[in-house]
């Protein structure tokens, strides 16, 4: 299931209406559990929710529903669970042997009813025969659903490295939507796990608030380190909803070159044309074409937002 993330989703006609975000299922005590749905990202950035018994093929790379979505908004209920968000990764018990999820299968019982009947796991690692203590990687299995005990469990470090792995070909936007439709631990664990170039994009699109809970669960020196890595207005704009003691104790972590621009921006205040500017901007000659501007700004180091500003710039000094 974890391969469905991503997949275009196809009217019948043939039109995409977007993409599959994750699946939602429904937990049972005795049961292998019986799958919602999808969540689909249409545009602009909503999610909403596909019923699976509109699901009319599930095919490499493609999903067809059949008649109508519902627009509205996705919201999860408290009996849903987010396979793809919640479920990899945990460490469950397979014969009394704690293991890793790595991805789950689901298939069409009867119908249009689908549930989850295998578990791709990850040992630990075995020890080698002699008794000489020696261990060697880990070995991937799959199981029945029924062979796997403590889904139910909640886990106080679950780690993301597969749910990572799934959503690996999603912009930076895209990965900051869908944090945030993660609960809040979970969101926490996905984005400490991400390396500091990959964070530092995503906290860029996030919500001040949402920048300011994950950058206070990590440690003061990779905090620096991920801070370095962001847009020095991005950095500036989330330095000023720190306390002035940790910004202060951040910058003094920070490599002086990179500190510098942001300590400049720091001095203007938010709602000034200082506070909103960058240090880093694109900088063209006067004889530039649009044509020129337009190819300099699909760069793919050149943050969105900044790429943005040059094409709202370009249509109010366009001739009317």
């Amino acid at each position: 299931m974890a391969k469905l993330a991503g997949t275009p989703v196809f009217d019948p006609a043939g039109d995409q209406i977007g993409r599959v975000r994750d699946v939602v299922a429904g937990l049972r005590a005795a049961a292998p559990p019986r799958v919602h749905g999808m969540v689909i990202e249409v545009q602009p950035r909503r999610r909403v929710f596909l019923p699976i018994t509109r699901v009319r093929s599930i095919e490499p790379g493609s999903v067809i529903f059949s008649g109508r979505i519902n627009m509205r908004r996705f919201a999860k209920r408290s009996a849903e669970t987010l396979v793809i968000g919640e479920l990899l990764d945990l460490t469950v018990t397979v014969k009394d042997e704690r293991v890793t999820v790595l991805d789950v299968a689901m298939e069409e019982t009867r119908g249009s009813e689908w549930m989850i009947t295998k578990v791709a796991v990850l040992t630990a690692g075995l020890r080698s025969a002699g008794g000489l203590g020696l261990r060697r990687r880990g070995v991937t299995s799959v199981v029945d659903w029924e062979e796997v005990h403590g889904f139910g469990v909640v886990q106080r470090d679950q780690g993301a490295a597969n749910m990572i792995a799934a959503f690996e070909s999603l912009r930076a936007a895209d990965l900051a939507h869908a944090l945030q439709e993660l609960p809040g631990k979970r969101r926490i664990e996905v984005a400490t796990a991400l390396d500091d170039d990959r964070l530092a994009d995503v906290l860029e699109e996030l919500p001040g608030q949402d920048q300011v809970g994950i950058l206070g669960r990590l440690d003061a020196e990779r905090a620096a380190d991920v801070l370095e890595a962001m847009n020095p207005d991005d950095a500036t704009d989330l330095l000023q909803d720190l306390p002035p003691e940790q910004a202060e104790v951040l910058l003094s972590m920070m490599e002086p070159g990179e500190a510098e621009p942001v300590r400049r921006l720091l001095t203007y205040a938010e709602d000034t044309a200082g506070g909103l500017m960058t240090s880093e901007p694109i900088v063209l000659p006067p004889t530039a074409t649009v044509a020129e501007a337009l190819a300099h700004i699909r760069q793919s180091d050149l943050s969105p937002a900044v790429a943005a500003q040059v094409l709202s710039l370009i249509q109010i000094s366009e001739p009317t």
